[in-house]
């Protein structure tokens, strides 16, 4: 991979959304994430990429980070170590029409 667009120190989960929130608009549209135990890459469909540092895989503070851009992942898993260097998910996970009605 090249360089990444923009990069960010994590320090509070709010400045880390507010970082994905400016910077998202640089990328094309998001294709996958790749996580790390100590960081972050969001990637589009250029394989341009931006990166957050500090925050992994086993970090609680990666929830709220990776359902803001509609990622696809297994809550129960997500946490759990890994023996290969990251984890990959896709993103674009959509809901069905209605999904939150109640019958």
């Amino acid at each position: 991979m090249s360089r990444p667009v923009a990069t960010h120190e994590f320090q509070t989960l709010d400045a880390a959304i507010e970082f994905v929130k400016r910077t998202r608009w640089e990328l094309r549209d998001l294709r996958k994430v790749r996580v790390w135990k100590d960081k972050l890459h969001i990637i589009d469909i250029n394989h341009d990429y931006f990166e957050l540092r500090g925050v992994g895989y086993a970090d609680a503070a990666i929830v709220p980070l990776l359902n803001m851009i509609n990622t696809a992942y297994n809550p129960q898993t997500l946490h759990q170590p890994t023996d290969a260097e990251y984890k990959e998910f896709d993103t674009g996970r959509r809901y069905t029409w209605a999904h939150d009605r109640v019958m």
